[in-house]
């Protein structure tokens, strides 16, 4: 089982997530939240507006922003592998960053139930047996 497996599962058992039919709040390493897009759960949306801001509505009030609004246009959001969650202008250029700095690995953003936007990370031991299931 990958490590962000694992973690997908925990946050169903937590609650934290929906189920995996249901991940349109969830946002994986390399994943792109591009122009009117979103990350929703239940009333919540965090959304990449026209005008560059990233934004998490609770029903329709904005109850969070990135302030990137006006700033470049053409923006899309990417969640890296370095765990860094970055608003890119079109040509590339980041415009907001989460500062999540991390080893390069597999890491996931989730709009959670509480509507709290939460990066999640590459587990920091693991026992090896994934691969060839003996120990080493």
């Amino acid at each position: 089982m990958t490590t962000l497996t694992l973690i997908l599962l925990s946050g169903i058992i937590l609650g934290l997530v929906g189920p995996p039919c249901e991940a349109a709040n969830v946002l994986f390493s390399g994943d792109t939240l591009r122009l009117e897009e979103s990350l929703t759960y239940g009333n919540y949306r965090l959304t990449m507006q026209r005008d560059c801001n990233l934004v998490l509505y609770d029903g329709g009030i904005a109850v969070w922003a990135t302030g990137t609004n006006g700033k470049g246009s053409g923006c899309y959001l990417r969640m890296q592998y370095d765990a860094n969650l970055v608003v890119y202008n079109y040509d590339g250029r980041g415009l907001w960053l989460s500062k999540t700095y991390r080893r390069m690995g597999n890491y996931l953003v989730v709009l959670q139930n509480d509507h709290n936007i939460v990066i999640y990370g590459d587990a920091f031991w693991d026992s090896k047996t994934d691969e060839s299931g003996q120990w080493t």
